[in-house]
């Protein structure tokens, strides 16, 4: 790879992906390792920039969760978060202790010493013209004193340090968290460090990364011949789509239908990849394996394995009658890769693959291709619609491993699924008809997902002159940047009345409709 790189040591925060995504936002490529690599690994890696995250621990009783001497000696600039300020302090000769107040939640910093960093980025000054950002907090311990050479660049009243740098070496720290959407500034923040105090490049374009993964697909599979399991969701279209434009006939996926998938989407899955990219690929129709199966099953998680273990068998069953197949192709993205990591060892230098079918490369014997593994969500669906794939297929809302099994509470059954495929799609429908008169955009656009639920029990209705006693169904609607904390979402009455009066009037055997207003946390997304 000839891109500039920035790398991103992790010392065990919740919110380290987000640095490398405002990172990658801003078109320079980076990754993730954990804060124990080698020395030899971060030479060996090249960094135009490093950046430390930051962590739930403390500098003075892991004595171990520094960062590795190489990065002082490497001669890059060096950015401290949180945590990173505080390791770079006590490596550099500062002081950290535990600080008398602490500071979770929103915080106004004020800048100081007009730094390369902060020069000309503020959210509004005070009357003595004093420059003030508007920031996110998430720190017990705080420096006390400055490491020799730094000079102070922000500060809150109950944390005289909030921000450091020497400008000489080019390190700097701040304590807040710029990766966080409610930092205000934190984009141009990361931006300012990465493009002009490290001086990367700003050329990672999914546009242009085509052409690169296409050649390293070409490259490693040589003439053999690949197999894919598509399950209809963004990470394996797109890495068919991929595949395919760079071997063709030599890739053949299994689409394997259990009978949980939502309207129509088995046939948009052949239209669009036999249809218009002419791909191979073998259709099962494993619905009767799948709910016989799930008959009589209600716990969430024995529903998951049972999807799960029906999937392995069906596509195992299916590669063993192509026996030129030497790969497996898998959907895998960065979020997979940097999840199954992390510094447990202490000698960690690689992050394991994460396999998303589990079992299936030892048991098959196929090496492994995965042509997403270097990239987030947002850059797949970039590079997605960069392939020719429609943009409603590749902006669709996030849909589980197991489909409507997970959205049917308690045992699943064909005429469950049946009623639940109806309403969601009315659901869906009327999200993609309504718009916001402030934005102009469409109600689909402005949630991060929706979909609905089926409620196993009955309740009484009135329709005509006939009393009723159907089923219930729950629709849900989240906004969120991340899915690690969601908002449900305020959808318009006349939107709800609508998509009530239509699932109520057109699915025969549902006769209430109810709207799910809790967040995450305490609620999580899907409702098992």
């Amino acid at each position: 790879m000839t891109h500039d790189k920035i790398l991103i040591l992790d010392f065990g925060s919740q919110v380290t992906q987000l640095i490398a995504r405002r990172v990658r936002e801003a078109h320079v490529y980076c990754e993730i390792h954990p804060n124990d690599v080698s020395e030899d690994f971060i030479r060996s890696f090249g960094p135009k920039g490093i950046i430390l995250s930051g962590s739930h621990a403390s500098t003075y009783e892991e004595e171990d969760l520094r960062a590795p001497q190489a990065v002082w000696a490497s001669g890059v600039p060096v950015l401290g978060i949180c945590y990173g300020m505080q390791t770079m302090a006590a490596q550099l000769g500062g002081t950290v202790e535990s600080g008398q107040t602490r500071e979770f939640g929103y915080a106004e910093v004020r800048a100081h010493g007009h730094t390369k960093l902060l020069d000309g980025i503020q959210d509004f000054a005070t009357p003595e013209g004093q420059g003030m950002l508007k920031v996110w907090m998430s720190h017990g311990d705080k420096v006390t004193a400055l490491p020799p050479g730094f000079k102070l660049m922000a500060s809150t009243p109950s944390c005289p340090i909030a921000g450091m740098a020497d400008e000489a070496r080019g390190y700097y720290a701040v304590q807040f968290h710029p990766e966080v959407t409610h930092t205000v500034q934190g984009r141009a923040l990361l931006e300012r460090f990465v493009l002009q105090i490290a001086g990367a490049k700003p050329d990672w374009v999914m546009r242009d990364h085509i052409e690169e993964a296409v050649q390293r697909i070409r490259e490693q599979v040589g003439s053999e011949e690949v197999i894919l399991g598509l399950s209809g969701g963004v990470d394996s279209s797109v890495a068919a789509a991929l595949i395919h434009r760079a071997i063709g006939d030599q890739l053949t996926c299994v689409f394997v239908d259990h009978g949980l998938l939502r309207l129509n989407e088995g046939q948009m899955v052949m239209d669009m990849f036999v249809g218009r990219l002419h791909a191979k690929v073998i259709h099962v129709d494993a619905s009767e394996q799948f709910l016989g199966h799930l008959k009589g099953v209600s716990d969430p998680e024995a529903k998951r394995k049972i999807i799960g273990r029906e999937f392995v068998e069906v596509f195992q069953a299916e590669a063993k009658k192509l026996q030129n197949a030497k790969w497996l192709a898998q959907g895998t993205i960065y979020p997979d890769v940097i999840e199954s990591g992390g510094a447990k060892t202490k000698k960690a230098t690689t992050i394991k693959s994460h396999h998303n079918v589990g079992g299936l490369p030892e048991t098959l014997g196929l090496k492994l291709l995965e042509p997403l593994r270097d990239l987030f969500k947002d850059e797949v669906r970039e590079l997605g619609v960069a392939l020719g794939l429609p943009p409603e297929m590749v902006y669709r809302h996030p849909f589980p491993g197991p489909g409507l099994g997970v959205r049917i509470l308690g045992e699943v059954k064909r005429e469950y699924a049946e009623l639940l495929r109806r309403a969601d799609a009315i659901f869906i429908e009327e999200l993609r008809n309504f718009r916001d008169e402030a934005t102009g955009k469409t109600w689909y656009e402005l949630t991060s997902q929706a979909f609905a639920v089926f409620l196993p029990v009955k309740s009484v209705g009135v329709m005509g002159d006939g009393r009723t006693y159907d089923y219930v169904v729950a629709l849900r609607a989240v906004q969120t940047s991340d899915f690690m904390t969601a908002d449900w979402a305020e959808l318009p009455y006349a939107l709800l009345k609508k998509v009530s009066g239509r699932i109520i009037n057109e699915v025969r055997g549902i006769n209430r409709v109810a709207y799910d207003v809790s967040s995450k946390p305490p609620a999580t997304i899907e409702w098992e």
